[in-house]
């Protein structure tokens, strides 16, 4: 499989996370804390599903052993 799929999943995923994570600090900013653990949980979620992306990546990336 190329590069391509992976690449842009991981980058997706990364930059979702960002997002969620900048948007629970305002909402804790404009005093929103019952829906900061949600979001601040969802943006790990995505962090942790880029991580995950890539470790199918790199393991595609390895010789196939039959």
């Amino acid at each position: 499989m190329t590069k391509g799929p992976f690449v842009a999943m991981a980058a997706a995923t990364a930059a979702l996370g960002a997002a969620l994570g900048a948007f629970a600090v305002q909402l804790d900013a404009l005093g929103h804390g019952q829906y900061v653990d949600s979001v601040a949980t969802f943006s790990v979620l995505m962090f942790v599903t880029s991580a995950l992306v890539v470790v199918t990546w790199v393991r595609d990336g390895r010789p196939q052993s039959n």
